[in-house]
C-alpha cells in the first residue's frame, strides 16, 4: 500500500519527516511512504532541501495521503492549478493533514461539516474557511483525519498505520520511536488518542 506524504515549498521538516519515517518503519514490502512534491525538489522553512520521490500525480493513485504543513500553505491553496492536480478522494483513500495541511483539505472540500485540528498559528485561517477547530491534537471522521501541533504528527502516522495495517503495527512503531524509559507511556497515550477513531476491527480495506 502506497502512501504519499505531500511536501511543499517552505515545508515543516517535523511534519513530513516524522510521518514518513514512522510509516516506513512498518517494514512491510507492500507498505511504502514516499515524499511527494510539486517540483523535483523543495526547500523547507529552515533551508533543508529534499528531492521528490514521486510526482504530484502519485497522490491521486496512493492508498493513503498525508498533507504536510509549511509556511506557504495559505498561498498554496490559492494555486488553482496545483490544487486541481491533487484530486484526493476519501471514498477510496485514507487522507490526513498535519497543522496547516488542514487548509488544503478545507480548500478541497474534504472538511465540510467536519471539525479539524491544526496549530495555533493556522487556527484563525482554518476558522475563516468555515471549519470548526478543536482544541485537541488529533481528530478523524471516516477516512479523513487532522492533527494539530508538530509533535502530533506521530498520532497522525499511527492512525494511518493502524488503518492500513492494524493497531498492533502502529503500536510497534510508536514503541520503537518513543524515548527509552517512556515507551509504554507513549504507546498508551497514542492508543488513548487514536483508537477511538479507528473502525471496529482497527484496519480497513482500501
Amino acid at each position: 500500500m502506497r502512501i504519499a506524504v505531500l511536501t511543499f515549498e517552505g515545508f515543516n521538516e517535523l511534519d513530513s519527516f516524522v510521518a514518513a519515517a514512522m510509516l516506513n518503519r512498518v517494514k512491510r514490502p507492500e507498505l511504502q511512504a514516499l515524499i511527494v512534491c510539486p517540483a523535483q525538489r523543495v526547500t523547507s522553512m529552515n533551508g533543508v532541501v529534499v528531492h521528490s520521490q514521486a510526482p504530484l500525480s502519485f497522490a491521486r493513485e496512493a492508498e493513503a495521503v498525508i498533507v504536510g504543513s509549511g509556511r506557504d500553505t495559505r498561498d498554496l491553496v490559492r494555486d488553482s492549478g496545483l490544487m486541481g492536480e491533487l484530486g484526493l478522494d476519501p471514498s477510496r483513500q485514507i487522507i490526513g493533514a498535519q497543522c496547516s495541511g488542514a487548509l488544503v483539505l478545507a480548500k478541497l472540500g474534504l472538511l465540510a461539516n467536519v471539525p479539524a485540528c491544526t496549530d495555533s498559528k493556522t487556527k484563525p485561517w482554518v476558522e475563516e474557511a468555515g471549519i470548526q477547530v478543536l482544541e485537541q491534537p488529533f481528530f478523524a471522521q471516516g477516512n479523513v483525519a487532522t492533527a494539530g501541533g508538530c509533535l502530533a504528527s506521530h498520532y497522525l502516522a499511527a492512525w494511518v498505520i493502524a488503518r492500513l495495517g492494524g493497531w498492533s503495527a502502529a503500536e510497534s512503531v510508536v514503541h520503537y520511536i518513543a524515548p527509552v524509559g517512556q515507551k509504554q507511556e507513549y504507546v498508551e497515550r497514542a492508543r488513548a488518542v487514536v483508537q477511538q477513531y479507528l473502525p471496529e476491527h482497527d484496519c480497513v480495506a482500501v
